[in-house]
Parts: structure tokens; sequence; C-alpha cells
């Protein structure tokens, strides 16, 4: 994936560190790999990645075009904490079926395989954006915007929040949220007959419904107003309806 940057997080104080800083439990990275996220302080999303337990250092694995802000972001909490953030040279690899040696599910959900950083061989031939709209996975540049709240892009099912770790930044407003009734607009499935230019404004009886996003084999990842996203709506020349959990 030469998309991705993997950064080095070392030092005596790596793990207590990044528990102030991220939406996930840090101590789970004893289970395996983790989805996580940094946020602002006014709890909207900065970036995505997964952290990755080395031996005594930890990894994360992030969009490169986010690498360059989120390190830089990492250093200025930094202080006086042990810790020293670097970016490595490794490159990640990606498969289905049983990962190998050294490997990591993808915590995000089944379908998506599993990840390598240790120079496994990976399966290019895989649709991964077409398995990305089947699972709901949002996408760091194109669902994912600095304007995003993380539960609205469906962190919570994905597995990329904690609600029981404690503090973090962000971490009142993504409370707040999660004891909402009910959220009013995020991330959800649609299908799509025809094609639409991705960020493409959803339109039912005229009044806009949401934007279409990423569109694979006749799906498609939509951000809805969910009050408005009922029938048959409209994107452009594509038409586009929600997909429930019955399908």
């Amino acid at each position: 994936m030469t998309d991705r940057t993997v950064l080095r997080i070392s030092g005596a104080d790596a793990r207590h560190f990044l528990q102030g800083l991220v939406t996930n439990d840090v101590e789970r990275l004893d289970q395996g790999l983790l989805y996580a996220a940094m946020l602002t302080p006014q709890g909207k999303y900065r970036a995505d990645f997964f952290l990755v337990p080395m031996g005594d250092d930890i990894l994360l694995d992030v969009d490169s075009g986010l690498a360059p802000g989120l390190r830089q972001a990492l250093t200025m909490y930094k202080l006086r904490s042990k810790v020293e953030i670097e970016e490595t040279d490794r490159v990640v690899t990606r498969g289905l079926g049983d990962a190998p040696d050294g490997a990591f599910a993808d915590p995000r959900d089944p379908s998506l395989g599993w990840r390598g950083y240790d120079g496994q061989p990976g399966d290019d031939s895989v649709d991964w954006e077409a398995l990305r709209v089947a699972a709901c996975v949002p996408q760091s540049g194109v669902e994912l915007t600095p304007d995003s709240f993380i539960l609205e892009m469906g962190f919570e099912r994905l597995n990329g929040v904690d609600f029981r770790k404690g503090c973090y930044v962000g971490q009142e407003v993504t409370a707040r949220m999660k004891h909402k009734t009910e959220l009013r607009k995020g991330l959800a499935q649609v299908a799509v007959t025809g094609a639409a230019p991705v960020g493409t404004e959803i339109e039912v009886e005229g009044k806009p419904a949401g934007t279409l996003f990423t569109q694979a084999d006749g799906r498609g990842l939509a951000y809805l107003r969910f009050d408005r996203a009922q029938g048959a709506m409209m994107a452009g020349d594509a038409e586009v309806s929600l997909v429930t959990e019955q399908g």
C-alpha cells in the first residue's frame, strides 16, 4: 500500500502518551491491531490510523497525506513525555483469508482481511474499494474530512472508539453525541443506479438530503440526513436509495 506511512512511537511513556490522545483504549494493543482516531479539541476528525504492537514499540499506520500533520500534532502534545516519534520505511500489505505470521486481522470488519508490516506478500488483485463500500467503511480524504464527527462516520461499529477508557482530546464532544437519543446524520450504504462523481449532492423532492461518495458494484457510501433519506433520491443522474440492515 504505497499510500500509507508507518510511524514508530517508542519510549517509556509511549502507551501512556497515546492513551491521552486517541479514541481507543491503547491497553487493548495486547490483543492485536487497534483502529483509532485523533480528534481536534472540538471533537472533529483529525486523522484515523491503526496502532500496531511491535515489541516495546508501537507502530502507527496512517494515510500518507495525513502523516506530516499527525506527526506534528503528536510532537506538539509530547511535552516532557519520554517518547520518540519517527517515520519508518515499513510497507503496509494486506490480503484476505487467514493472517500470515506477524500480520494482524483488520479490526474494523472481518471482510477486510489482514494487514502486514513485516514484508508479508499482499494481494493486489482484490477489489478493496468494493469491499470497503460493502462494509460501509469511510476513507480519509473521501468520506472522512476535517468536518467529520467520528460517530456519524460509524467508528463505534468499526471498533474505533472506546467509551470507558477515560479522557482524550475531543472526548467530551464524542461522549455527548453518544448519549443523544439518535444521530440525525451519518454515513450509510446506498443502492446506486447509474453513477455520479464523488461529492455529488443527493436530493429528494428538490431538497438536499446528503452527499454521495465512493461507489462500487451498484452500492455507494453516502452522508445522509436521515429524516430525508426516504424512498428514491437523486444524485445528479444517479438514482439512490438507502440500504437497510435487511437489504
